[in-house]
Parts: structure tokens; sequence; C-alpha cells
């Protein structure tokens, strides 16, 4: 007995609802296909059908996969997943019995098959046991931003596509991150996207846009639309950034606009973009204007129509009254700071200055970041299990003998210690100075991590005794965690040494 060839399975892509956007390969596998496949709701209709229908035959045979729950309830016992894993393993044994057959199987897709389409469920079931094909389509992403008219994404924006039924608190933190998106299968999920917007600042930006390319097309600005009115098939998408506006650049100082502004003194954390939060992204992107240290502010990306103000280290306030001039006079202002900004940074100079005239009207905004105390922490173990003090040893801003106090008073009471500022060119006895005085109530071998350049290409972490403090060793980098009696060094198995303070303290 001769063995039978099967048939071929053809995911096609056709496109987003104009049956003239379809491709000519599209329409080609359709002619030549002997079974046509497309999924339905109960109801029986089927958009994929109605887009193809003009290249169908009456003498092709068809495969209705219809849904058995779309988003009501339903009583199988595995559940709406149950429900739907079994309506898709039923479907590819009917579409597997036409290719056992030897027949051409092509299942109809809009859009892209690919791309949050029905069609993957059947070809991850079938294309290990078929000979398959899959037809791209232009994506109902592409056909909103060409119905829009605007730019999508530009130069080195990121496009993020986000499906609606994500949580609320996901949708905020992508959307506040994300330079551009499409936000897809609203429905019933668009009061949900409509607050995330909201809450990530980009609501004003959004734009709505129902059934693109369809009879029944409409697109206006997302915050003006009915949620009553939404369907599945609609879409948010947050265009691209560049050259939105950013102000009239009118009669102001420093060609700013008339209108409101504000500041946020935005925390980097310890170094690179991996250590940023969603939140800080989100501000990072959305401002007008970036003010900050030139190190720190080489950290962040640039972006098309952004206003850069680098500055020396030492001019804290005034580079905070800049910011405060500049969002005065209606700019959206970023301060960027390393870390977290109200950890020995620019959050306190950027307060103070708005504390007073003529700023007390501008708006300020902090936003945390990861402090390089707790990134050096995490690369040691968790030296800061318990109790600690942070105390910076520069005596730039007060005196040695507050510090010094502070010290005695800290290692007194058995606290682990952060120790920022500990060093520089200008400042070369302190940290030997801080040893002496520690070791006044700490044991010699007391656990001291030095962490230098957390997370940047030169990060160094090291493990000594307090007595081995080498203050040669430390610099403006670096950033000393000091154990307490109870810190203990481990090494482990992998040969690796860790730090950690218990959170139990033993009774006196």
């Amino acid at each position: 007995m001769s063995e039978q060839q099967t048939g071929r399975l053809y995911g096609v892509g056709l496109g987003p609802g104009d049956p003239s956007l379809m491709t000519v390969r599209a329409v080609e596998v359709i002619a030549a296909a002997d079974v046509i496949a497309y999924h339905s709701a109960r109801h029986g209709r089927s958009i994929a059908r109605s887009i193809a229908e003009r290249h169908l035959r009456p003498d092709h045979i068809e495969e209705r996969l219809v849904y058995p729950v779309t988003t009501e309830t339903t009583d199988h016992p595995g559940g709406y997943r149950g429900a739907m894993e079994e309506f898709y393993a039923d479907a590819a044994a009917r579409l597997a019995a036409h290719l056992d057959a030897g027949r051409t199987v092509a299942v109809l897709a809009e859009g892209d098959p690919l791309f949050y389409g029905s069609y993957m469920h059947m070809h991850k079931r079938l294309a290990d046991r078929y000979p398959t094909e899959v037809i791209p389509g232009v994506t109902s992403v592409s056909a909103a931003a060409a119905r829009l008219g605007t730019p999508l994404v530009e130069g080195e924006e990121v496009l993020t596509v986000l499906p609606g039924t994500l949580p609320e608190e996901e949708l905020t933190a992508r959307l506040a991150t994300a330079d551009a998106a499409a936000v897809m299968k609203l429905g019933r999920t668009f009061p949900t996207v409509r607050r995330a917007l909201e809450r990530s600042g980009r609501l004003a930006d959004a734009r709505y846009v129902e059934r693109a390319t369809m009879n029944a097309e409409r697109t206006a600005p997302l915050a003006e639309v009915d949620p009553e009115s939404v369907p599945y098939f609609s879409m948010a998408v947050l265009p691209s950034r560049v050259d939105a506006p950013h102000g009239d650049d009118g009669d102001a100082p420093g060609g700013v606009s008339g209108g409101p502004g504000e500041v946020v003194v935005v925390g980097l954390g310890p170094a690179g973009p991996l250590w940023l939060t969603p939140e800080a992204r989100g501000e990072l992107a959305a401002a007008e204007d970036l003010v900050g240290y030139t190190t720190y502010l080489d950290r962040v990306p640039a972006r098309p129509g952004q206003r850069r103000h680098a500055s020396d280290n030492k001019v804290e306030a005034v580079r905070a009254e800049f910011a405060l001039d500049l969002a005065r006079h209606g700019r959206r202002v970023a301060v960027v700071s390393s870390g977290d900004p109200g950890v020995f940074a620019m959050a306190t100079a950027v307060l103070e200055a708005a504390c007073e005239d003529p700023y007390r009207e501008v708006p300020v905004r902090i936003v945390p970041g990861m402090t390089a105390a707790h990134a050096a922490a995490a690369r040691a173990g968790a030296p800061l299990g318990h109790d600690y003090a942070v105390i910076s040893l520069s005596d730039r801003l007060k005196p040695w003998e507050v510090i010094a106090g502070r010290l005695r008073a800290a290692a007194a009471a058995d606290l682990v210690l952060a120790l920022y500022n500990p060093g520089s060119r200008s400042r070369v006895w302190q940290v030997g100075k801080a040893r002496e005085l520690l070791l006044e109530h700490r044991a010699p071998d007391t656990p001291v991590v030095l962490g230098r350049d957390i997370g940047g290409p030169g990060e160094r972490v090291r493990i000594v005794r307090l007595a081995d403090l080498d203050p040669a060793q430390v610099d403006m980098r670096t950033i000393l965690l000091v154990g307490s009696s109870q810190t203990r060094t481990v090494r482990r198995g992998d040969g690796t040494d860790v730090v950690w303070t218990p959170r139990r303290y033993p009774e006196t």
C-alpha cells in the first residue's frame, strides 16, 4: 500500500479589514486551497471570511471554527481555559483530517497570523506534523498608524504593543516608560486602559482608532471617547514623541512658553538603564528639559526635541534655581540625580529653592531611585538586614566634628553603617579617621563592604576587615558598608563570600 501524501497548511494573513490590503500571495493561496477555515463566534459571522469572500469559490470546503465561549462564563469543568483548550484541540483534529486526506488547508486570519491571532493555536498543534507556510499580513497596528497619519516610531524609539487585558498597574507602568505604544483588545477593557493612560500621564497624547480600514472606521482623541461605544476591534495608540509639541518658543526667557510647568527630580539609580524604575523612565521621556550634573546627564538617552542643560557637580543650588526658572515659564523639567534624589542628592537643593520666592508656586515632584547603599548591599549579600544608619563623610557642607559625633553615636548603638562620599582627590584623610573612630566600638574583624561603581563598567565589590580598611582603596565612587557586631561573612559552597546581618538581635 503506497503512502498517501499529506496536504499543506497555510496561515493566511488578510490584513486589517479592507480586502484591497490583502497581499498577492494571500490571494494566490486562497485561490489554490481545497479547504478554507476561519474562526467565528457562535453567531456565525466571521470578519476573516468577509474580508476574503470575493476570492472564495463555490467548491471550497469551508470549515467554520466556532468558539465555545468569548466573554461569557462557561460551565466547562476546566473553566474558560479548559473550554478553549478543548476547542483548539478539536479544531486542530478537524483540520488534520483534511491534511491527512491530502487537501490543502488555508486558515484565514485578520491582520497577521502570528500577531495576537487565533491561527497561532492551529500552528502550534499542526506545523510540526505537516508542511506549513505562514503568509504575513498588514497588522492592525500599522493600519491604525496609517489612518492617524502620524509617525508611530522614529529614529531609536521603541514601540510597545500591549493587550488591554493586562492588570491596570502593569499597563500604567508600561505606558509610563513607552516611547510609542499600541494597546489592543479594548472593548470592555477600555475603562481600565483609559485610567492607565491617565495615571501614566499619557492620556493627552493618546489616540483612539476603531475598525481601521473598515467601513465603520473611527478615529478620535482617546480622552473624548465614550466607553460604552468601544468595540473589541479598536485600539489605543501613543504615537512617536519626536516632533511632538513642546511649547511654542514664545517670548519668555530661554525660548519657553508661558503656560504652567513643573520640576520633577528623577532618581537614576546607581548606574545604567537597568536600575531605572518605570516611573523614572516615563518622566525622563516626557520632560522638555533635562537638567543635571554632566556625568549623570550623559546616562540619559538623547531624545529629539529635548533640551539638555549640563553643569558641574558643585553648583547644586544654581542648577536647582535654573530648573525652577524654566518651569516657572512653562517648561516641563526633569532634574536628574544619581541614586535616589532624596539621599545626599538634588531633591533637597530643589526643594530649598522651591520654598522661597519666586518659586513657591512652581509644582515640584520627587521620583525615587535605587540607592547606592541598597545596590552595593545586594551585590554583597544582605548586610543591611537589620537596623542601619546612613552617614556622609563629606565635610564640605558640615563640620567634621559633627560627622565624628554621629559616627561614634551610631557605632555605640551597634548599627550597621552605610558611609557615603568617603573620599575624593581633595579629601584623603576622612576614611582613615572614620576607621579609627569605629574601631573604638567595633571588633577589628568587623566586615566592611567596599562597593565601587556598582552597576557600571568598573564595578568592583570587596569585603575586608575593618582593621584592614585601606583609605587608598577608596574614592568618591565607592560606598562603604560597615557591619555591626552581628554581621557575618560566610564562604558558600561555590567559593563566594556573602555578608549578612541577622534580622534578630540577641537579648541584652
